[in-house]
């Protein structure tokens, strides 16, 4: 059976210059100069609820959950890099590059769009750089959209279109890390998800953080449809976000407005935008029970 793409957030992050620290200090400084950077890299994901896929040599490959926590652990990645002593007067910098879309998960590794995508936009950063996509800062939540600065629409390899690039601006904020905590308290508006099904609507937030879908008559929505399981998936509001988990045997079929649809098997995805889901097969399939959702 062929994986079908789910959306992630990837990260790559190297050290800058790393050619010349090895001339400048020799293999072995060199290398454990290296190797105390990557320490602090694999930190900065772990920090996020990530994962570091693959290490090659100077190179950090990450898969983080939302376009948010990739952000944030890029930014502390730079500080963390940034409060490392110089050695033997030579400053260490890394360059990093980020972007959420659909990628493919196979035996540990991931493929596709988002991956290619964000190795461009790491290979677009200078040291001491992180850059990212204009379909990435879309999906950031507002305070830290605003911590990024548009720089030009740029063909990039393996694109037909031109992108936008975007750089984060991580040098003149506070340290972002703390950012998704501070919108909470700052921002007037509470994130509210509406489900709506046939004639049922049903709203989940701060005050109603979740609820579960599927056939039987104890989830909070009920869906009549054949292919659904008894409990399918339940939706969880977690710091102003909200997350699909699917607990299905034929998965859970989710189309975010402008995208391509995608399915989650015993997996989750955050939800954004507006689209809809169905239960056990996709939208498009004959007699397919359509729930809609709006993220407001």
């Amino acid at each position: 059976m062929t994986a079908v793409p789910q959306y992630f957030a990837i990260l790559f992050a190297d050290v800058s210059g790393s050619t010349s620290l090895y001339e400048k200090l020799g293999d072995q400084r060199a290398l454990a100069a290296i190797e105390s950077v990557l320490a602090e890299l694999r930190k900065s994901v772990a920090i996020q609820r990530g994962r570091v896929v693959k290490t090659i040599g100077d190179e950090v490959m990450a898969v983080l959950p939302s376009a948010d926590t990739a952000m944030q652990a890029a930014c502390d990645m730079q500080n963390r890099v940034a409060a490392i002593p110089p050695v033997e007067n030579v400053r260490l910098a890394i360059r990093a590059g980020f972007h959420f879309g659909p990628a493919i998960e196979e035996a540990g590794d991931f493929f596709g769009d988002a991956v290619n995508t964000a190795a461009r936009m790491a290979g677009l950063a200078k040291g001491g750089q992180i850059i990212t996509s204009g379909a990435t800062v879309e999906a950031l939540s507002p305070l830290l959209r605003g911590a990024t600065r548009d720089l030009d629409a740029m063909a990039v390899k393996g694109k037909q279109d031109e992108i936008r690039i975007f750089e984060v601006v991580w040098r003149d904020s506070e340290d972002l890390t703390t950012l998704a905590a501070r919108e909470a308290s700052v921002s007037t508006h509470e994130p509210t998800l509406t489900l709506t099904y046939g004639e049922h609507t049903f709203t989940l937030g701060a005050a109603r953080p979740s609820a579960s879908l599927g056939r039987e008559a104890t989830n909070e929505l009920v869906v009549a449809d054949k292919m659904a399981s008894r409990v399918h998936c339940r939706i969880e509001y977690h710091r102003g976000k909200f997350f699909l988990a699917d607990q299905s045997t034929n998965g859970t079929y989710m189309t975010v407005e402008g995208d391509a649809e995608i399915m989650l098997k015993r997996e989750q995805s955050m939800l954004r935008g507006r689209g809809v889901l169905s239960l056990g097969h996709s939208s498009a399939a004959p007699g397919a029970e359509i729930v809609t959702f709006v993220c407001g």
